[in-house]
């Protein structure tokens, strides 16, 4: 019996120490970990500077309330700001709650309510992210949403440019869907995504949950495309591991959250702070950055060079270390196997295998895992199972 609700479909696997791009289970079983905790554990797992600060910080002072000034969230912030396009951070608990604030945000500044997400899109599944997603396994279930959220195809720049509505407080999106399927946009949609913005008055709302803090070897996965969000949400990769998300806004939206408008008793704590401190230092420097970039290139050209003649490999696509695989198969058997042979890795929908190694991960290790999923590709019984 477990005292949990199964709201997971947990795999058969307890993993007991990890350490760098490593996992071992308890049965000490090694594992190359290309999950990272979805998208978490950029520097790896247990990254010393991080350990190392949060010690440091937990001999001082774990939580007085946001009622205190508390300067590592001045220096977080200024870190986030000085990387972006904004100039003031919200601190929450996660990536959910960073796009509640956004939403708050952009309906209290804007007075609109309607609020415009993209198909496949993942947000978080409190009730108005969860609407915000628009995938209908996410909402099965749950009653009526929230009634003021519209869904436009993703990558259909002609859709945008056909919206002639004022009541849209803002369009919100991820520059690569992660959980709808690893789908880069074109820099023609978010172009016209911004430039529609401009014209009715809305804000661009960014979700960076998954791609910033250096996934995609950029600071924040937008500024591939010369876009300007008016707010962008991070989670994820802020803290290493430590629970943390944060909401940047340009300097105009500042009035909007004024005192007593949002808040979070946790947010911001001196722990999270201290772990995104150490993180940033390291993952905003432009060397490691340029790492990230030429790691990913030299697994994409890998998976297209050693999966180009495989059958059920239908497309590898991605951007820096968020990579997916297209199979025309279920995904959940190819993962199977492939922590049978010591790799994990994640899905993206029901067909596509999604990789996100650590952003330190050595060209040995990803020749590694490359030779690990040609494997268990090439394998017959997946294809005829």
């Amino acid at each position: 019996m477990s005292y949990l609700f199964p709201t997971y479909a947990k795999w058969d696997v307890a993993i007991e120490k990890a350490e760098g791009s490593y996992a071992y289970d308890a049965n000490g079983k090694k594992y190359l970990d290309f999950i990272s905790g979805i998208a978490v554990c950029n520097l790896g797992h247990c990254p010393k500077q991080v350990a190392d600060a949060i010690t440091e910080q937990l001999q001082k002072v774990w939580h007085t309330s946001n009622l205190f000034h508390i300067p590592l969230q001045e220096e977080v912030a200024k870190q986030l700001v000085e990387h972006s396009s904004g100039d003031a951070v919200f601190f929450a608990n996660s990536g959910a709650e960073a796009n509640e604030a956004a939403i708050k945000l952009a309906r209290k500044h804007t007075g609109k309510h309607k609020i415009i997400t993209f198909y496949q899109s993942f947000h978080g599944r409190t009730f108005a992210t969860m609407t915000a997603t628009a995938q209908e396994k996410v909402h099965k279930g749950f009653g009526p949403l929230i009634p003021t959220f519209e869904y436009l195809p993703y990558n259909d720049a002609a859709a945008v440019k056909n919206i002639h509505d004022e009541d849209i407080a803002a369009f919100m999106l991820e520059v690569v869907q992660g959980e709808g399927g690893v789908i880069p946009a074109t820099k023609e949609f978010l172009q016209a995504v911004e430039e529609k913005c401009r014209e009715i008055g809305a804000l661009f709302i960014v979700d960076e949950v998954q791609t910033g803090i250096g996934r995609t070897g950029k600071a924040f996965g937008y500024q591939h495309y010369g876009i300007s969000p008016d707010i962008i949400t991070v989670a994820k990769g802020l803290g290493s591991g430590f629970p943390v998300g944060a909401m940047i806004g340009k300097k105009e939206l500042i009035e909007s959250f004024s005192p007593g408008t949002h808040g979070s008793t946790f947010g911001g704590n001196y722990l999270a702070m201290a772990a995104a401190k150490a993180t940033l230092e390291t993952v905003f420097q432009p060397s490691f950055l340029q790492s990230v970039q030429e790691k990913g290139q030299r697994l994409f050209e890998g998976l297209s060079e050693l999966l180009r003649d495989v059958p059920t490999v239908k497309k590898v696509r991605g951007k820096g270390l968020l990579l997916g695989i297209e199979l025309d198969i279920e995904v959940n058997k190819v993962l199977a196997s492939l922590r049978e042979e010591g790799l994990l890795a994640l899905s993206a929908g029901s067909n596509v295998l999604r990789l996100l190694p650590p952003l330190t991960v050595s060209n040995e290790e990803i020749d590694l895992g490359l030779g690990i999923i040609a494997s268990v590709l090439k394998k017959e019984k997946i294809f005829s199972s």
